[in-house]
């Protein structure tokens, strides 16, 4: 696996229980914020404010340039995605579906790979994040992963993409400039909008990744 070195906290692990993919289908409800991977439920721990700010960013942003361009569909947890090969349901942080693949969407998760995945690490979530889902993942032949961690004095980005071999290569980090999207044309963003203290506005961002002109901006900006 290609990646830097990783520095994991200590953290409480999540409580688990052991069930059959079906017994967690009739279990589980709408509130149910959870995973089930291999038998084992896997109860996910509580959004803290700064995982919710860079989590909203991106989506406002993502969901923006994706609807606009009609590129395809963003989902945010709790929506899951079934890997079948890796007997596993995840529920990705964010998840892109492009136009090619909708017809994997179903009413309450996605039946296959997404196109994009984006998880927000948590103290709990370092391991199970970058290495139990950076495998699933990439086993799953998902295209796009980005692994962005918020907390305080960690503030890093990795951005993985597909090599040739299928294995996941770290493409930019949070020390670029700007990082450009694999799957969604002329998508890019800067790795500093995603700091809460460095975030811009949404439309604002937006707007420099399209290179709109000031007129086109403000007809943008009368039909949000």
């Amino acid at each position: 696996m290609t990646t830097r070195e990783v520095n994991t906290l200590t953290g409480h692990a999540p409580p688990r229980l052991r069930m059959t993919y079906e017994q967690y289908l009739e279990w589980a409800d709408e509130d149910t914020h959870a995973e089930w991977v291999d038998g084992e439920v896997i109860f996910q721990m509580p959004a803290t404010e700064l995982h919710q700010s860079m989590l909203g960013f991106i989506h406002a942003l993502l969901l923006l340039y994706v609807s606009r361009l009609k590129l395809g569909r963003v989902f945010t947890a709790p929506f899951p995605m079934r890997l079948e090969e890796q007997a596993s349901q995840r529920e990705p942080d964010l998840l892109v579906v492009t136009n090619d693949n909708l017809s994997r969407v179903r009413r309450q998760y996605l039946y296959g790979r997404a196109d994009l995945v984006v998880e927000i690490i948590s103290d709990e979530s370092v391991r199970r994040d970058r290495h139990e889902k950076f495998r699933e993942y990439e086993d799953a032949g998902i295209p796009e992963y980005w692994v962005l961690d918020a907390r305080p004095g960690r503030r890093r980005a990795d951005f993985f993409r597909l090599d040739q071999q299928g294995k996941y290569e770290l493409y930019a980090t949070e020390d670029d400039e700007r990082v450009g999207s694999v799957i969604l044309p002329g998508f890019w963003l800067r790795p500093v909008w995603l700091w809460e203290d460095s975030q811009i506005d949404v439309l604002q961002a937006y707007i420099e990744i399209r290179g709109l002109s000031d007129e086109q901006s403000g007809q943008i900006d009368g039909l949000l």
